[in-house]
């Protein structure tokens, strides 16, 4: 009899390790002791190039090697490495026609030593008039790949040193350079310019790792949300001056650690999983863009960014919405999935903040992937809104735990049509 009962006990201790339920895995305690440790005051709030990023990162990894997931393919680590550089302009001088050229009247944003002028050749030229909206006119420009001479109208000199601010910060390597002249010359007829800059080289990361599929391993479905925030800041004596980022984005972070655990458990995803905690999204998206251009993006069936789930919704608990939802069938399906539980998707009721291409879906999603972002993070006038969102108060004491879990399961037991190879999203439009 007593050899019965241990057999009993030995294949319903099987049964339970082959068919773990989602609340053996995701589990309050486990999400608050991941959030607990990101947004702790050692981490120093999370900001790019500092010891405090470097520690998340290592912990996230961690975190993956406890699940004992594997690396993506092709990286012999978690840590997706990659490099930005940040030019320091140490000379300027040339001539526009008569205008004598100098680091008061020219802006370069450049990742070269060097730039030497002879000619207009392979540059567009541009002009921004007196009567141009300066910020529409100018920043855009400092994203193209191209080479470009913008002459701007003395009349936008006040703005002209933002122009510098931007262009002085790190950048992807580029061959492309573009040069901004402050002139009343909208039309000149020659150019002798020098530029030498020194060359900074700085180092950031990514953490990924994937869960193999079966049937269509070729197919991928991500699962990401940015670890860095904004670090310590001068607040006066007294202050509070780490920036925890609880909510944004550790919150998210937490839930791409918690989803792998629970997707390793599991073992039965037909497509490939990858599950990435992106670097830089507040200072750029780096990280996320990085990570887009690694990918085949025909290969990427969906994404899912979690961006800031700490909180209740507008709606209250249980709830959560998705952005540019009407740009794919993404959230129709979620919602199918979801039909008959206490949890509902509901379409961005914030329109009006185009946060479908405020966060780092916005990369994959230019390439036609329909990748979205998930979030619970209330975007209207006070008192609707985050009170706590980039300020030193964001803190865990803050948010609600319970409700954080019940949107990680959410979004867990809402993409396993995906995952199964049952259900495959709408593409969104490509940007041009």
């Amino acid at each position: 009899m007593k050899k019965t009962i241990l057999s009993l006990s030995a294949c319903c201790l099987m049964l339970y390790a082959c068919n773990p339920t989602i609340e053996d895995v995701i589990s309050m305690d486990v999400v608050e002791r991941i959030e607990r440790t990101l947004s702790a005051d050692d981490m120093e709030g999370r900001r790019i190039f500092t010891p405090g990023l470097e520690k998340a990162a290592d912990f996230v990894a961690s975190e993956f090697e406890k699940s004992d997931l594997p690396y993506l393919e092709g990286n012999n680590s978690y840590f997706q490495n990659f490099q930005l550089l940040k030019t320091v302009p140490a000379e300027i001088e040339g001539m526009l026609d008569q205008q004598a050229l100098n680091a008061q009247n020219v802006v370069v944003n450049t990742t070269q030593e060097e730039l030497n002028l002879e000619s207009f050749d392979g540059y567009q030229l541009i002009s921004v008039e007196e009567n141009d909206v300066f910020n529409q006119s100018v920043f855009p420009l400092l994203r193209e790949e191209k080479n470009l001479l913008v002459l701007i109208d003395p009349a936008h000199e006040e703005n002209f040193a933002r122009v510098a601010r931007s262009a002085s910060r790190p950048k992807f390597p580029t061959e492309y350079s573009q040069i901004f002249v402050l002139t009343k010359n909208l039309d000149p007829s020659s150019i002798q310019l020098k530029a030498t800059n020194q060359v900074v080289k700085e180092e950031l990361k990514n953490v990924v790792a994937m869960i193999p599929g079966k049937s269509l391993k070729d197919e991928y479905v991500v699962f990401g949300g940015h670890y860095d925030h904004l670090g310590i800041r001068s607040m006066g004596e007294g202050q509070d001056s780490i920036f925890n980022g609880a909510n944004d984005n550790a919150a998210g972070t937490t839930a791409v650690i918690m989803l792998a655990k629970y997707f390793k458990e599991l073992q039965d995803n037909e497509r490939s999983l990858i599950f990435v905690a992106f670097t830089a999204e507040e200072s750029g998206g780096f990280g996320s863009t990085y990570f887009s251009k690694q990918l085949d993006p025909d290969q990427v069936v969906a994404m899912f960014n979690i961006e800031m789930i700490g909180t209740e919704s507008k709606w209250g608990t249980n709830s959560a919405y998705i952005t540019g939802f009407e740009k794919s069938s993404i959230g129709e399906i979620l919602q199918k999935n979801l039909e008959g539980s206490k949890f509902r998707f509901e379409p961005d009721p914030y329109p009006q903040q185009n946060l479908f291409y405020r966060s780092d879906n916005a990369t994959l999603a230019a390439l036609g992937v329909p990748a979205h972002t998930i979030s619970t993070s209330k975007m209207e006038e006070p008192p609707n809104d985050e009170p706590n969102y980039h300020k030193a108060s964001d803190e865990i004491e803050t948010l609600d735990m319970a409700n954080m879990t019940e949107v990680i399961k959410a979004i867990a037991l809402s993409s396993k049509s995906i995952i199964s190879g049952k259900d495959t999203p709408t593409r969104v439009e490509k940007l041009n």
